[in-house]
């Protein structure tokens, strides 16, 4: 089972849920997909579905996950690694009004450097980030509080 987790901001993802709809069709995504898609509202053809999951729900699918497909979000990406899960982020876009700045970026680059996860910058790369998927093995995650808490700063200061 892959888990895509949109995270819990009130803007919408909706390109991103597209494209992984696109890819179950073109049977590049064999497996069943789940996800919890926070604000963003969708009707998947072939994606089940949640709003907003309890914590315990959520952890139970990121448990069971093959593969977690995720925004940009720290919360997201963490929690996902400390399940030691094969995660594949993607930046929300301001430019697409998905979130009020580009900071999920810099937070999806830094991940992707460090080699804890597969990160792209648009949808359009997510095929090839599947096929990558499959033969990724994520450094063991080892929180960098310091960095994350200058990027959270960066962030708050630039609102």
């Amino acid at each position: 089972m892959i888990f895509v987790m949109l995270g819990t901001q009130n803007n919408s993802f909706h390109r991103l849920l597209e494209e992984i709809d696109k890819l179950i069709e073109k049977k590049v995504i064999k497996e069943k997909v789940v996800a919890q898609i926070g604000y963003t509202k969708y009707e998947g053809k072939n994606i089940e579905v949640f709003d907003l999951l309890p914590k315990e729900e959520l952890e139970k699918y990121q448990k069971e996950a093959s593969l977690i497909i995720t925004h940009g979000g720290a919360g997201s990406i963490i929690s996902s690694l400390k399940f030691g899960k094969k995660v594949i982020a993607i930046p929300r876009k301001h430019e697409y009004g998905e979130h009020v700045n580009n900071h999920q970026e810099e937070i999806v680059t830094m991940y992707n450097e460090k080699g804890y996860i597969i990160g792209i910058d648009d949808v359009t790369e997510l095929e090839n980030a599947i096929k990558k998927a499959k033969n990724f093995k994520p450094k063991e995650y080892k929180p960098n509080n310091q960095k994350m808490l200058k990027i959270i700063e960066n962030f708050i200061e630039s609102i």
